[in-house]
C-alpha cells in the first residue's frame, strides 16, 4: 500500500471533496520547497497549448479495487467530465516500468502527469526530460521523495491517521470487551511497519493491554494471501482486523465479517457497504486530495516545486469515523481528532509511548 508508499502509505475511498480545495494553496501545510509556478512556466490547465486538456494517470495498483487506487482515478474521471477534459490512465504499473510509462504519457501530450502512489516515484526523472517539458506533475508523497522544481508533492501524516484509526478501534474493542487486534498488509517496509505501530498505539489509548498481530502477505492485491492471513488471525482469537490492503481488501474484510471480527477501511468511506461490512472508515483517500489539486490546476494555481501537507483535525481529510457509533464514541473520537489538530496531542510522541 502506498501511503508510506500508499501510505501514508502507505495503501492503500471517499470521493466527495469540496472544502479542501478552498484552502489548498493557503493552509498552514502548503509550504514551498522550491520556487513555485505553473509547470514549466506555462499556463494551466492547457499546459502544452494544444487547445485541449488531457490528464495522464499512472497507478501501481488495480484501478478497479473499489478503494485507495480506484479513488485516485475516479476523482480524475469525475472532475475531467465536469470540465470537458480527457483522462488517459494505466493501472498496475510495476515500479520498474514507471519511467517508461511516464514518458509514454508525455508523448501523448498530457498536460498533467499524476502518479497514483509513491511506489512509482521512479517515474519522476521524466519530469526533467524534454519529452515531459510541457507537462505539470502531481505526486502523492507517501515515502521519501526529493522535491524538485517541476513536481507538486501532496502528502499527509500517516502516523496521525493510523493513531486515530487505532483509537476508534479501541473504542469499539472496549465496548465489546476485546483485547486482540490484527493488522494485515502487503510488503514489509518502513511505512507499513510504522502504520501498524501507530495503529497499536491508538488502540492502547483506550485498551492499554491490547495486543496486535501483524501479518505481511507480500502483496496488497493478492486475495488468496489476504484470506489466508485473515483466517490465521481469526484462529488466534483476533477480534478486530484492519485489512491495510489494496485489491485484496474486500476478500479479507468478508472473511473477517464471517468470523465475527470488526473491520476498518484502508483510506475510503465505506460505511454504507453491506458486503463486506466495515465498522470504521479511515479516510485518507488520494482521490480527495487529488480532486483539490485538479481544482487548483483548472484555476492555473497548481504550484510546481511545492509540497501540500494535509492535516488531520485541520483539513476535512484525512479523518476517521465510526460507522455505527454507540454512546459517546463519536464525541470521544471527535475530541481526540481535535486535540491532534490543535497539537495538544503529539501523535509521534503517543506512538513512541504506546506503540
Amino acid at each position: 500500500m502506498r501511503r508510506g508508499a500508499a501510505a501514508g502509505l502507505a495503501l492503500t475511498t471517499a470521493l466527495a471533496l469540496s472544502g479542501c480545495a478552498d484552502n489548498a494553496a493557503t493552509a498552514p501545510g502548503a509550504t514551498p520547497a522550491a520556487k513555485g509556478g505553473s509547470a514549466p512556466g506555462l499556463k494551466q490547465p492547457d499546459v502544452n497549448g494544444d487547445g485541449k486538456v488531457v490528464i495522464g494517470v499512472l497507478s501501481p495498483g488495480d484501478i478497479n479495487d473499489r478503494g485507495y487506487y480506484q479513488s485516485f482515478v475516479d476523482s480524475a474521471d469525475a472532475f475531467a467530465k465536469e470540465q470537458g477534459w480527457t483522462v488517459v490512465k494505466r493501472g498496475s504499473v510495476p515500479p520498474s516500468d514507471a519511467l517508461t510509462a511516464a514518458r509514454a504519457l508525455c508523448q501523448q501530450k498530457v498536460d498533467l502527469v499524476a502518479i497514483g502512489a509513491s511506489e512509482l516515484k521512479t517515474a519522476i526523472p521524466a519530469s526533467e526530460e524534454p519529452v515531459c517539458g510541457k507537462s505539470a506533475w502531481y505526486v502523492p508523497m507517501q515515502a521519501n521523495i526529493d522535491q524538485t522544481p517541476k513536481i507538486l508533492l501532496s502528502t499527509d501524516d500517516p502516523e496521525q491517521s493510523m493513531l486515530v484509526a487505532g483509537y476508534a478501534a479501541g473504542l469499539r474493542m472496549k465496548a465489546a470487551g476485546h483485547t486482540k487486534a490484527g493488522f494485515i498488509t502487503g510488503i514489509k517496509a518502513d511505512y507499513s511497519v510504522a502504520a501498524a505501530t501507530a495503529f497499536l498505539a491508538g488502540v492502547r489509548e483506550i485498551v492499554p493491554k491490547a495486543t496486535l498481530t501483524t501479518t505481511y502477505t507480500g502483496d496488497f492485491n493478492d486475495s488468496a494471501k489476504a484470506k489466508e492471513a485473515t483466517q490465521a488471525q481469526l484462529n488466534q482469537g483476533v477480534k478486530v482486523i484492519y485489512p491495510y490492503l489494496g485489491g485484496a481488501t474486500d476478500a479479507s474484510a468478508k472473511l473477517a465479517n464471517s468470523g465475527g471480527a470488526l473491520t476498518l477501511t484502508p483510506g475510503t468511506d465505506r460505511c454504507a457497504s453491506a458486503s463486506p461490512k466495515f465498522d470504521i472508515s479511515v479516510l485518507f483517500s488520494p482521490g480527495d486530495y487529488f480532486r483539490a489539486g485538479l481544482e487548483e490546476f483548472a484555476a492555473n494555481n497548481l504550484k510546481m516545486g511545492t509540497t501540500r501537507v494535509w492535516q488531520l483535525g485541520v483539513d476535512p481529510y484525512p479523518t476517521v469515523k465510526i460507522c455505527d457509533a454507540q454512546g459517546d464514541e463519536d464525541q470521544r473520537l471527535a475530541q481526540f481528532i481535535k486535540k491532534i489538530g490543535s497539537k495538544e496531542i503529539d501523535a509521534a510522541a503517543e506512538v513512541e509511548r504506546l506503540g
